[in-house]
C-alpha cells in the first residue's frame, strides 16, 4: 500500500547527501536565508494571565534514587491511586521533561534536560490537572522559561473531553494529570526544512521517556498515548491544527501499592 511506503519512508534519515549538494532541502531553509528563528516559548499575554508558582525542582520528592532500580522498575502504568500529586512532585516532573536549563545568546535556541535535533525543542506542554495539592483543577500550558503555569481554563467538560479524544478511556479521563504535548513545527523546519519532522518525532519520544522514568524515580506511574482523536486533542488544548498539533498524550499518577499491572 503506498501509505505504508510512504510511512515507512518517513522513518528513514536524509535521502539527499550532506554539504553542499544542492537537492539537499536543508540549503534552502529559513535558517539558512537569514530569517528571524521564533520564539523557544510559546508567547502568551502577560498583562491578563493567571500564573501559577511551582516549586523549585527537589531532591527531596526522589524515592529511587538508582538509576538501574528506575530504568530496571519502569511500567505503562493506568492504576493509579486516589491521592493527589503534590506540587514539589509536579514541579519534578516538568523539570525532567522540558525545563530549560540555558537559552544561547541570540535567543534563538535553548538547551533542557531533554535532548532535541538541533536544539530547537518544537513541543510546547499542555497538562489537564484534576488532582494536585494546591493547584486548582483546569487546563494549563507549562512555560519552561520561568518553571511555572500558565492557566488556559477550567470549563466543566474537559473531563468529558478528554474522555472522548482518548476514545473512552477511563483511566486516562480520570488520571490526576493527564498531560498532551502540542508540536509548534516551525521550530523544526525553520532550520531544517522539509527534514525536520522525523526528527520532531524522535523528540517527543525523548520527552515521553524523561516522564517515565522521573515519575518511576518519585513512586508515580505514566502510561502514554499515541491513539487519540486528533482534532478534539487539537480543540482540548486550543491549538489550530496545522501551526501547532497535538503529538502525544500521557496519563501521571501515584503508584498503587501492590500494584504489579503494565507494560
Amino acid at each position: 500500500m503506498r501509505t505504508i511506503e510512504s510511512g515507512r519512508e518517513s522513518m528513514k534519515g536524509y535521502p539527499m547527501a550532506f554539504g553542499d549538494d544542492p537537492r539537499n532541502p536543508e540549503l534552502h531553509s529559513d535558517q539558512r536565508k537569514g530569517l528571524a528563528a521564533p520564539p523557544v516559548e510559546k508567547p502568551y499575554d502577560k498583562e491578563g494571565a493567571r500564573i501559577v508558582a511551582l516549586p523549585s525542582p527537589s531532591r527531596a520528592v526522589v524515592a529511587k534514587a538508582h538509576v538501574m532500580d528506575v530504568i530496571g522498575e519502569r511500567v505503562s502504568r493506568r492504576i493509579y491511586a486516589d491521592q493527589p500529586l503534590s506540587r514539589d512532585q509536579l514541579s519534578f516532573l516538568l523539570w525532567a521533561t522540558q525545563a530549560v536549563r540555558a537559552v544561547n545568546a541570540d535567543k534563538t535556541s535553548s538547551r533542557r534536560t531533554v535532548p532535541s535535533a538541533g536544539a530547537r525543542h518544537p513541543y510546547e506542554t499542555h497538562l489537564r490537572l484534576a488532582r494536585v495539592e494546591g493547584i486548582e483543577p483546569g487546563l494549563y500550558r507549562y512555560l519552561p522559561l520561568t518553571h511555572e503555569l500558565l492557566f488556559l481554563d477550567d470549563r466543566p467538560s474537559l473531563r468529558e473531553e478528554l474522555f472522548v479524544l482518548t476514545d473512552r478511556e477511563e483511566w486516562a479521563a480520570d488520571a490526576p494529570v493527564f498531560f498532551l504535548w502540542s508540536c509548534v513545527p516551525y521550530r523544526g523546519e525553520w532550520r531544517y526544512h522539509t527534514m525536520s519532522h522525523k526528527s520532531m518525532l524522535l523528540d517527543a519520544g525523548h520527552i515521553a521517556q524523561n516522564l517515565y522514568l522521573a515519575a518511576e524515580a518519585i513512586g508515580c506511574g505514566v502510561c502514554t498515548l499515541g491513539g487519540y482523536w486528533q482534532e478534539g486533542a487539537d480543540r482540548f488544548c486550543g491549538v489550530d491544527g496545522v501551526d501547532e498539533y497535538v503529538v502525544y498524550l500521557a496519563a501521571v499518577g501515584r503508584v498503587k501499592t501492590a500494584n504489579t499491572e503494565g507494560v
